[in-house]
């Protein structure tokens, strides 16, 4: 997010970088014991009650910093960028435009196929390597065959060095998706040790010096996660912090994500009579959190149906910026709606790569893509501008009461989120 920073002097802006309630250290009640205590005091802890705070908040310091006057545009990245397009749409008279990079506004229940995310990253592995492709794809059946076998799950745990013993094939299989899904989602063209060629290259190498499938595989691993004494497979660290899980709790109320590889066109593993079943979420936030999933209350609060019509009618000055290698650009918005409501995407792009730091390694595109996100955002502030002095002289002449012109400095607000990038299980 620090090319904000480096934009913000030609703006003459001031960075304004809001927390989003409960995380972080934006904790109510005083405490996180308190603040996850039940379902009263997380009743306050969803996207409407963060939108408000950021237009408090916007509204207090322009307040204080005598600048009523001047134009801001909210800039997010994934949960973060929904979350701007969101602003934008609620709160027009608090913020002039939104960057939503990365914002899959329509990955909700009901709208897309839910087999898109998984479809775009075995897409990318594919494009990589047909090899590294059908390596992955033939492993699952293999790691539970030998997970089957006497002592295969302890045969597995030494294989790829568990730092505990397995206790099933699924935590192994569920280790590698959420590793290739990673790979594919925050591809870094510069970078093979964060990218598919990364791990593909690691693959097929290993493929010359070894016949086993499974040593492949795990040549990936140590491609993507670094040479290391023991993998953490079965993510300790996260069944420690589950009781703080404020993600889960955001999912299992309103961020309803119905993600999973459900046809046979991916290089996932899809069991013959697999399909998402509701019923077991709503299982698991009943047991988790004691709250029974609204399906559609986030289209009903947002929309969605029928985006392309209702932004058409009813949205302004909102860039979507997708990278096309990036698995949540399926939920995203990929076509240009109105002369305003634009869409910016770039085929080699990944998640929220276009707000990352600029370097002098940066490819074209990237750069090109950067670029053309600061000409939109300049029009804006000129259009606005322009109109403002308008009023002012329209209030002079007509000697109506003078309105208080500041000096314009555009406010560029940058709402985050600790756990904005989830990958699905």
């Amino acid at each position: 997010m620090n090319s904000m920073y480096e934009h913000a002097p030609q703006f003459k802006a001031l960075v304004v970088f809001i927390e989003h309630r409960y995380y972080g250290e934006s904790i109510p009640f005083g405490s996180m014991e308190e603040a996850f205590r039940n379902t009263t005091t997380l009743g306050y802890f969803n996207s409407a009650q963060a939108l408000a705070d950021y237009a408090e908040l916007i509204l207090h310091i322009k307040q204080n910093l005598s600048a009523e006057n001047s134009p801001v545009i909210v800039i997010g990245g994934s949960y973060a960028g929904i979350l701007a397009a969101w602003f934008r749409l609620k709160y027009p008279h608090v913020a002039l435009g939104a960057l939503a990079s990365s914002a899959p506004i329509l990955n909700f229940p009901d709208i897309l196929p839910r087999s898109g995310y998984y479809t775009i990253v075995s897409k990318d592995f594919r494009d990589v390597s047909e090899s590294c492709h059908d390596t992955i794809r033939q492993s699952w059946s293999l790691i539970d065959e030998v997970a089957s076998r006497p002592n295969g799950l302890l045969q597995l745990s030494k294989k790829f060095k568990a730092c505990e013993p397995l206790d099933d094939s699924y935590s192994l299989k569920n280790y590698l998706e959420g590793m290739y899904a990673e790979a594919a989602q925050y591809d870094l063209p510069l970078n093979p040790r964060h990218s598919v060629k990364g791990i593909c290259d690691a693959i097929d190498s290993e493929s010359t010096q070894s016949t086993d499938l499974l040593d492949r595989v795990y040549a990936g691993v140590v491609a993507h996660k670094g040479k290391k004494k023991c993998y953490d497979i079965n993510d300790s660290t996260q069944s420690q912090s589950q009781k703080y899980d404020g993600w889960g709790w955001q999912c299992c109320t309103e961020m309803l994500y119905p993600v999973g590889p459900e046809i046979n066109a991916t290089m996932f593993e899809v069991e013959p009579d697999y399909d998402y079943n509701i019923d077991d979420t709503v299982e698991y936030c009943r047991e988790q959190f004691g709250v029974t999933p609204r399906l559609h209350w986030t289209i009903t609060e947002y929309g969605g149906l029928n985006i392309k019509l209702v932004l058409e009618k009813f949205a302004s000055n909102i860039i979507f910026s997708n990278g096309l290698r990036d698995p949540y650009s399926y939920g995203g918005v990929l076509e240009n709606i109105s002369d305003s409501v634009v869409s910016l995407t770039t085929a080699k792009g990944s998640h929220c790569l276009d707000l990352g730091d600029s370097t002098s390694r940066d490819p074209y595109w990237l750069t090109q893509q950067r670029k053309a996100e600061i000409k939109i955002i300049k029009g804006w502030i000129a259009d606005y501008n322009k109109r403002m002095l308008e009023l002012q002289l329209e209030a002079a002449s007509s000697s109506v009461v003078r309105i208080s012109f500041s000096s314009l400095v555009g406010v560029s607000v940058l709402v985050l989120s600790p756990q904005a990038d989830v990958l699905p299980n």
